[in-house]
């Protein structure tokens, strides 16, 4: 029987593909860089014997086949015992790969064309199917753009991987909606209701809820209604309940995987908004100086 060791012996990769079906990894992962670090030895010595004549008066077809065995049982030998290092910058870098599997990655940030930044007058607070958030309403006055990002960042991450999209569309929604945390409604004990997307209550909707006359367009005309919507005790709650939405909803299917243009013309095409203007507000806010400088710091 051939011992597992020698390189002529198949048994030697029928261990490395169990070892790498067991639980032990990290032992598959080293099998598997000395696999390739022997390769690549073998490559290299089989380069080398070709620079030499190969037909001389004792070369045949079985020297050539005993020199082939030969060195690769060599660069077995040599990447089982120290080897040239190859192995072991495979081996952090696969270790790497297995540690970091599983972890929810953020959608990668987009470009965008340079957009005029748009007034304070232009960012208060839109809803959904075109609900405009009362100027008056009680919100946190103090909320700059950049203790709106900082506070909401993370959820938005979270929300935005689930979606598919980027983070800064979704916090950028939530600035014209709620006019960057300074209007967010509130019940009328002052409760805050962190409902960051202006998201109605509907018949379906178990949890708290807040009352508010709003504007939406009808015909393109602005009808004020008294309306009903969501609350949330977190804003976390808010951003995962809107991800739901849109990700459940058939309407809203083209807003997912989307870059930030895609992701507007999805919540058009879903009726997210009756306001003429939502996409165009939105734009705006996603290429405002006030949402990059958030960003930045």
């Amino acid at each position: 029987m051939l011992p597992d060791s020698l390189a002529l012996n198949p048994k030697s990769l029928d261990n490395l593909r169990l070892q790498a079906k067991q639980e032990n990894g990290k032992e598959a992962v080293r099998a598997a860089a000395q696999q390739f670090e022997s390769y690549f030895l073998q490559m290299m010595l089989r380069t080398m014997r070709q620079t030499l004549s190969q037909d001389g008066p004792f070369d045949s077809q079985e020297t050539k086949m005993f020199s082939e065995m030969f060195d690769q049982q060599v660069a077995q030998n040599i990447s089982q015992s120290k080897g040239l290092g190859l192995a072991d910058m495979l081996v952090q870098q696969m270790q790497l790969s297995l540690e970091t599997q599983g972890i929810k990655a953020a959608p990668r940030p987009y470009d965008l064309p340079s957009i005029a930044q748009p007034s304070e007058a232009t960012v208060s607070g839109e809803a959904v199917s075109g609900v405009a958030a009362s100027p008056s309403g009680v919100g946190d006055k103090a909320m700059t753009p950049r203790s709106f990002v900082d506070k909401l960042w993370p959820h938005a991450v979270d929300a935005a991987a689930e979606l598919g999209v980027s983070p800064h569309v979704l916090l950028a929604q939530a600035a014209l909606e709620t006019g960057w945390g300074k209007h967010v409604l509130k019940a009328a004990d002052g409760t805050d209701s962190n409902n960051l997307f202006n998201i109605k209550a509907g018949s379906r909707w178990e949890g708290r809820t807040v009352a508010k006359e709003v504007t939406e367009y009808i015909n393109g005309q602005p009808v004020k209604s008294l309306e009903t919507f969501r609350a949330y005790d977190t804003p976390a709650e808010a951003f995962a309940d809107y991800a739901s939405l849109l990700s459940t909803n058939p309407r809203y299917a083209g807003t997912l995987n989307q870059d930030a243009e895609g992701f507007i013309s999805g919540l058009r095409q879903g009726g997210f908004a009756t306001d003429p203007g939502y996409g165009d507000k939105l734009r705006r806010i996603i290429g405002s100086v006030a949402l990059r400088q958030g960003l930045a710091a």
